[in-house]
C-alpha cells in the first residue's frame, strides 16, 4: 500500500499501472479486467472519462425494458438499469396486470424546489425582520441576470422567506428560496443563484441604517439547494373491482384483505417499512438511472418524506370499499429531462427517446408508476407464493454463472428446477452430481 501525490494528473494507463503495482496481489498484477471494459469508440470513452474524476474504466449494469406500462391512457416501454435479477421481471408482470385493468392514473401535485442560505446573526430580531421586509425585492432582483432565462421558460425564483431558527441553534437564521426549474433538475442553477444572493445579502446588511454598528455583520455558513422537495409531489394509483384480483392463488376477497394488511404493517413497523420502500425504490432507481438522473438525491428525498411525521413509514396507501380496490403512491420527485447526463450520456438520451421525449412532469409520472408497480408485484408475491420462489427463479442463472456452468449444464438445471424451490446448496449439489456423471 502506498500514498500518492498528483494521481489525477496521471494518464489512465499510468493510473492503472500504479494501482496494480501497489494495490493488487503480486500474483494477480494485471489490468486486463479494467482495460477490457473500455469502449471501443475513443470519443465515446472520452465522454465517459470526463463524467467523473480519476476514471480508469467503465462499470457495466444491465439495461432492460419493462413493456406494457399504461399510464394516463398512454402505453410506455420503460427502460430500467438495475442488476437485481427480479426487478424488471416484476415491473413488467405488474404492468401487464394493470394494463388489463385500466392502467395507472398519475398526476403531478407540485414541482417547487428549495434552496437555503444559512447564516449567523447575533443582533436584535426586529431590525433583521425590517431589513428583510424592505430589501426582499432587491435580493430577488440582484440575481435576475441568473434567473431570466429560466423565468422565460416559465420557471425561475418564485419567493424567498426569512426563517428564525435561534431556538434550535444560537444566532442561526436562514433565507429559504423557492424555485421552479421546468424540465431541468436545476441543481447548478439553484446553487449559483444562492451563492450570488448570499454575497448581496452580506453587502446589504452592512449598509442598512436600522442596524447598529455591531449588528451590521452576518456570517454566511453555506448556500446550497435542499434535496428534500416535499412540494414537488407526484401521485400514481391503480384501481379495479376486488373481484378482479383473482390471480388463481386465493379468493379475490382474501387477496385484497391480506394485501391491505401488508400495507398497514408498513405503516406500523419501521423494519417492514424500510423493506417495503426499498422495493418501491428498486423500480424508481432503475428508471432514474436509465434516464441519467440523480438516484442518490431521489432516494434521500423519498426516505426523508417517508419519515416526515416523525416515524418512518411505508409510502403507499390502499383502500378496499364497496368492492373497489385502490392502491396509490405519493412521493416527492425532482427530476430533469434536459442538461447534465440526460444530455451527455448516449443511453440516457436513448431512454428519453424510448419514452417519447417526456417533459419532467411526464417522466415523474412514469417513475412514480413504476415504483407503485414494483411494490404491487412484491406484496403480491409476499402474500401468496412467498418472495423467494420468483426471486430465486430469476436468480438461478446468476448461481449457475458462479459455478461457470456451460450451456448444457444450464439447460439441465433449468429443467430440473422448473417446478422446485431454488436454494443455493441444492443448485450446488445438482451441478456437482451432473459433473460427476459426465
Amino acid at each position: 500500500m502506498k500514498s500518492v501525490c498528483g494521481f489525477s494528473k496521471l494518464s489512465k494507463e499510468e493510473k492503472i499501472n500504479w494501482l496494480i503495482n501497489h494495490y493488487m496481489p503480486e500474483s494477480e498484477r494485471s489490468g486486463d479486467d479494467l482495460i477490457k471494459f473500455w469502449h471501443q469508440d475513443d470519443n465515446l470513452q472520452k465522454t465517459f472519462d470526463e463524467f467523473s474524476e480519476n476514471t480508469i474504466t467503465n462499470y457495466y449494469l444491465p439495461y432492460g425494458v419493462a413493456p406494457n406500462f399504461l399510464i394516463n391512457e398512454q402505453l410506455y416501454c420503460v427502460p430500467m438499469v438495475v442488476e437485481e435479477s427480479s426487478v424488471v421481471a416484476a415491473a413488467a408482470a405488474s404492468a401487464k396486470i394493470w394494463m388489463e385493468r385500466g392502467g395507472f392514473k398519475a398526476q403531478v401535485l407540485g414541482s417547487q424546489k428549495i434552496g437555503q442560505i444559512h447564516f449567523l446573526y447575533s443582533g436584535r430580531l426586529e431590525p433583521l425582520k425590517k431589513f428583510f421586509e424592505l430589501r426582499k425585492d432587491l435580493l430577488v432582483q440582484s440575481v435576475s441576470y441568473l434567473t431570466s432565462k429560466m423565468q422565460a421558460r416559465g420557471g425561475g425564483l418564485k419567493d424567498i422567506e426569512l426563517i428564525d431558527l435561534t431556538k434550535a441553534e444560537k444566532n442561526y437564521f436562514q433565507i429559504k428560496v423557492y424555485f421552479e426549474t421546468c424540465d431541468a433538475m436545476g441543481a447548478n442553477f439553484i446553487n449559483s443563484v444562492l451563492e450570488e444572493m448570499s454575497k448581496v445579502l452580506v453587502q446589504e446588511v452592512s449598509k442598512f441604517s436600522l442596524f447598529s454598528r455591531d449588528e451590521k455583520q452576518i456570517k454566511i455558513i453555506m448556500a446550497i439547494l435542499s434535496n428534500y422537495t416535499p412540494d414537488s409531489l407526484v401521485e400514481s394509483s391503480v384501481e379495479c373491482s376486488i373481484t378482479d384480483l383473482d390471480f388463481g392463488q386465493m379468493p379475490a376477497q382474501e387477496f385484497a384483505e391480506k394485501f391491505a394488511m401488508a400495507v398497514r404493517i408498513s405503516q406500523i413497523d419501521v423494519h417492514r417499512a424500510t423493506t417495503h420502500n426499498k422495493g418501491i425504490l428498486n423500480g424508481i432507481d432503475a428508471v432514474v438511472l436509465a434516464t441519467g438522473n440523480d438516484f442518490r438525491a431521489v432516494e434521500a428525498c423519498i426516505h426523508t418524506y417517508a419519515a416526515r411525521n416523525g416515524q418512518y413509514r411505508g409510502l403507499t396507501e390502499v383502500s378496499c370499499h364497496e368492492n373497489t380496490f385502490k392502491y396509490k403512491i405519493k412521493i416527492p420527485l425532482a427530476l430533469g429531462t434536459v442538461g447534465g447526463l440526460t444530455t451527455l450520456h448516449p443511453l440516457a438520451k436513448t431512454s428519453l427517446k424510448l419514452l417519447g421525449n417526456p417533459t419532467t412532469r411526464e417522466l415523474s409520472q412514469i417513475v412514480a408508476s413504476v415504483g407503485l408497480a414494483q411494490n404491487f408485484a412484491a406484496i403480491k408475491s409476499l402474500i401468496t407464493t412467498g418472495i423467494q420462489k420468483g426471486h430465486m427463479k430469476m436468480h438461478l442463472l446468476n448461481i449457475l454463472n458462479m459455478f461457470e456452468c456451460n450451456q448444457s449444464e444450464k439447460a439441465a438445471a433449468k429443467q430440473y428446477f422448473k417446478d422446485k424451490a431454488i436454494v443455493y446448496k441444492d443448485v450446488e449439489q445438482f451441478i456437482k452430481n451432473v459433473r460427476e456423471y459426465q
